[in-house]
């Protein structure tokens, strides 16, 4: 799983309820320490075993290029709740509810998307089948269908074992031994296993299951023509690099390699990771802009 270093929210980050037409979502919204809100606002959605705390490291630096960033906890992901129906956690359940999200922090604006790891497939479905009209699209450490790296081992063990076990003993026999291995700090630790206790059983295992089948839709993102940004690092252990380089090929979009960086980028790398994200939607904007001024 996503494995903050901190959670001590930096300046201008702070908890937030956005309030959608499907229910509540958790929320941390970033705005400029110093400055003003002048461009358009970003929308974060994290992967399967993750939270918005994932984002923590990055969002203040996001935030002061002049946005509202907001990162979200999926439904039945930590702190927002989720019924127990697996049809409320498909791609494209997930999709509609970020599309709804997005549309509460619009302010009438084009929004830049972001989807980390299997948030990246639910993301693409809001983008293809959404009402909202994203200005870019961000693919970090995402690929064009079914995990097919080390991490569809852990992916398949949620999927088979929290229905029958529960969330204790995934804790138990996978998370904690792995945390521990790695070193994670006590503090962190109490947050990994607190967060995974909050999550939907159900919710979990349809998302295990939804990461290990989902089909591809890359050439129906293609026809959507929104600018498209495949990120991930050097040594991701989720799809693997040739894959996600083969499919910002198929899309036409940019990507780029994060160097030091794993499956979690914006953990591991992220100031580069903010850099790269500013750059790419200072890019998409300039471009939208000076298209709607030509067709004038």
């Amino acid at each position: 799983m996503s494995t903050p270093r901190f959670l001590n929210l930096p300046p201008g980050v702070a908890p937030r309820k956005l309030e959608t037409p499907q229910g509540t979502f958790a929320a941390l919204e970033a705005l400029p320490v110093s400055g003003v809100v002048d461009r358009w606002p970003a929308l974060l959605v994290p992967g399967l075993t993750g939270s918005k705390e994932d984002f923590i490291a990055v969002l203040q630096t996001l935030a002061q290029s002049g946005r509202r960033v907001v990162a979200v906890d999926l439904r039945g992901q930590y702190e927002t709740a989720g019924p127990d129906d697996p049809d409320a956690y498909t791609c494209a359940a997930l999709g509609a509810d970020v599309d709804l999200v997005a549309q509460a922090i619009a302010g009438g604006e084009p929004v830049h998307l972001v989807g980390h790891s299997f948030g990246g497939l639910v993301a693409r479905e809001a983008v293809i089948d959404g009402r909202v009209k994203f200005a870019s699209f961000t693919l970090m450490s995402s690929g064009p269908a079914a995990i097919v790296g080390p991490r569809a081992h852990y992916s398949r063990k949620i999927m088979e074992e929290v229905p029958a076990r529960g969330l204790e003993h995934a804790w138990a026999t996978g998370f904690e031994p792995e945390a521990l291995a790695n070193g994670v700090p006590d503090d962190i630790l109490e947050f990994l296993h607190k967060r995974l206790l909050a999550n939907s059983p159900v919710g979990l295992a349809t998302m295990a299951e939804q990461v290990l089948t989902m089909h591809d839709r890359t050439d129906e993102l293609r026809q959507i023509e929104v600018p498209t940004l495949v990120l991930f690092g050097e040594h991701d252990d989720g799809w693997p690099a040739e894959v996600q380089s083969e499919m910002a090929a198929r899309l036409g979009a940019e990507f780029m390699v994060l160097p030091g960086a794993a499956h979690s980028p914006a953990v591991e790398a992220p100031e580069t990771t903010a850099a790269a994200l500013v750059g790419f939607w200072n890019t998409a904007e300039t471009h939208y802009l000076d298209t709607r001024s030509n067709a004038m």
